[in-house]
């Protein structure tokens, strides 16, 4: 009678062992939940403190770069800059994109995406700081490369954060950190002139202001830059099994990572020649500064709606394509209004180009859609971004050349015309329903 008392409690424990194993799903190690009710706590503020770094960090990508397009006149009044070393200075964003971008799969693999984030925030806050006060266009440029270096390996690990935190939610939470970047790039364009006003009107405390924005964004990675993983606990072993299976891919095979990066490239190109140069081209058509940096806000807060919907529609589309077009025509529309009547229709102008300028977060959302795993979204992004921003770093420079030559925005618009063509031919392309691994596999 004992035995058989014995026998009915040892299956009676085993059930309610299996039960609770079958409940807890077969990625969560057992007894994970149910021994210890703190992990799930843990990993909910996890998440919390990873979309309040996306978040802020985002708001950050961009204000080195516009705020000084709002000053570039100051700038290069106090600095002594010709046009083209003005040129070569808004060439040096995607220089530094490119050069370390691609250092940034392989610094996450050693330290972890939040910790090389968590640097990459700092690095930002000390280059905006120092930069004003460095003395002289080289040390304004030191500065300037350094901030840039912490938003280039950003601007590689956001995409491969938000796939692997969030792998349902990918359009979702891609929109939301390019709205935050959007906005972000709009603040700093509106508020950079009269913020300058109201600290004495030096332009150096203007721009060394965007150094506590970037300070904030510190903050939430600093918890996690002990984690080097990139997912939260129940989701870490899948994401281990997927590196297993998928081999380093060569993205120089594939088509689609070509297309991509082409695409980025181009979109790269006509947002910094915006962001350098468009308040400048009001200004010599007669827009007052304060009014030239307002109407480069609106370009950039146009991105701020459409960074949310855009990555949200593209995700459900098969072909990603009909969104580039519509978008390079909205570009086209734009340069021929700066070309014919830039003072007469700038907000229009103004407006044009903003859209046009979202295919930033149309191409971090295909970078996510692309590729099937999380190793292969951080090779993609790299070969992506770091291809991209190398393929854009002659326009700015050669924008500012023509200034000079040419005396006119003539010839300068007309390129940004003429390459907006390709940009389109690429989106459509890089825009297919295939993946990078499946062009590996085949080739």
């Amino acid at each position: 009678m004992m035995g058989l008392m014995a026998s009915e409690k040892f299956r009676t424990v085993d059930t309610r062992t299996a039960m609770s194993s079958t409940e807890r799903g077969t990625d969560a190690p057992a007894g994970t939940e149910e021994t210890n009710p703190g992990a799930g706590r843990t990993r909910a503020w996890a998440t919390r403190l990873v979309v309040a770094g996306i978040l802020l960090s985002a708001l950050n990508l961009r204000p080195a770069i516009t705020s000084l397009g709002a000053l570039l006149e100051e700038v290069r009044d106090d600095l002594g800059m010709s046009g083209s070393v003005a040129g070569l200075l808004t060439s040096v964003p995607p220089l530094c994109f490119a050069v370390f971008g691609v250092t940034a799969p392989r610094l996450a693999r050693r330290f972890g995406p939040a910790a090389v984030i968590c640097a990459g925030m700092a690095a930002i806050a000390t280059g905006l700081l120092i930069r004003p006060y460095a003395g002289g266009t080289p040390g304004f440029l030191a500065a300037s490369a350094l901030a840039l270096m912490g938003i280039a390996v950003s601007n590689v690990l956001m995409p491969v954060v938000v796939k692997r935190w969030f792998p349902d939610r990918v359009g979702s939470m891609t929109g939301l950190y390019s709205m935050a970047l959007a906005l972000g790039t709009s603040l700093a364009a509106a508020v950079t002139v009269p913020l300058t006003g109201a600290l004495g009107g030096s332009w150096r405390s203007g721009l060394a202001v965007w150094a506590v924005l970037a300070m904030a964004a510190v903050l939430p990675w600093l918890p996690l830059v002990r984690d080097r993983g990139t997912a939260p606990a129940p989701s870490r072993q899948r994401t281990a099994a997927t590196a297993e299976q998928h081999a380093p891919l060569r993205m120089a095979r594939s088509r689609t990572a070509w297309a991509l990066a082409v695409f980025f490239g181009l979109q790269a190109t006509a947002a910094y020649v915006t962001m350098g140069w468009m308040p400048q081209i009001f200004r010599d058509a007669g827009v007052p500064a304060g009014t030239a940096g307002v109407l480069l806000a609106v370009t950039m807060v146009m991105g701020v709606p459409l960074a949310f919907v855009i990555p949200r529609v593209a995700t459900r589309l098969p072909h990603q394509g009909p969104i580039a077009l519509v978008l390079g025509v909205c570009g086209l529309a734009g340069y021929a209004g700066l070309y014919f009547a830039p003072a007469a229709g700038a907000w229009a102008w103004a407006l044009l180009l903003g859209v046009s300028n979202c295919a930033f977060p149309l191409a971090l959302t295909m970078v996510g859609m692309r590729a099937r795993s999380g190793p292969g979204v951080a090779q993609l992004s790299a070969f992506a971004q770091s291809t991209g921003y190398l393929i854009s770093i002659p326009g700015p420079l050669l924008v500012g050349v023509l200034y000079q030559r040419s005396g006119g925005w003539g010839l300068p618009i007309a390129l940004m015309a003429a390459l907006m063509v390709p940009q389109m031919v690429m989106g459509v392309l890089a825009g297919r329903n295939r993946t990078v691994e499946e062009e590996a596999a085949v080739r």
